[in-house]
């Protein structure tokens, strides 16, 4: 008979970004993770922007994916560090009535109060912070190579160039064959 035992991670990962800390979820289902995911690139497909070529993309349509990608990585964090990196409060009569993990939810909840605004609250950060952020979140819950280390000291593995590997033979290994020499 045979045995095998699993582990599962219990402390919260660590992203360090200057003097912050977002704690993530331990461990996130396979499947709640590909929903959340899903959701995000459902927004890239509606607002159509080739990540290739971003000088030709409206910039509307970039904030607008930025502003998907922090509620998707937001999606994953502690509750506490969730609120600071990602949060849309209301605003009515100078003062914050109430605040939202997203910025649909927090227009609907400042249409229902007269003069009420919508004000992003959260940590905001340069877009290749959040790309690397993003980078490692994928790799941590996706379930590729190595997971990183649940402490913010350790580095996670350099992320591969974009695009797949091909499994065929380099054209300079195949023009180089030392055959019969």
């Amino acid at each position: 008979m045979a045995k095998k035992q699993f582990a599962l991670n219990t402390q919260p990962h660590e992203a360090e970004i200057g003097d912050a800390v977002y704690l993530f979820e331990p461990e996130v289902l396979g499947d709640d993770f590909l929903d959340r995911y899903e959701r995000l690139q459902e927004a890239n497909r509606r607002l159509n922007i080739d990540p290739a070529n971003m000088a030709d993309a409206d910039l509307s349509k970039v904030r607008e994916a930025t502003v998907a990608m922090r509620v998707f990585l937001a999606s994953l964090m502690l509750p506490e560090s969730a609120h600071e990196f990602a949060r849309w409060d209301v605003i009515a009569g100078g003062k914050t009535v109430s605040s939202h993990t997203s910025p649909e939810e927090a227009a609907e909840a400042a249409a229902k109060r007269k003069g009420a605004t919508v004000k992003d609250a959260g940590r905001r950060y340069p877009d290749r912070v959040l790309v690397e952020l993003m980078e490692w979140v994928v790799e941590l819950y996706g379930g590729g190579g190595n997971r990183p280390p649940t402490s913010s000291s350790g580095s996670a593995p350099v992320s591969p160039p974009p695009g797949r590997r091909g499994r065929a033979a380099s054209p300079s290994r195949a023009s180089t064959s030392t055959r019969g020499r």
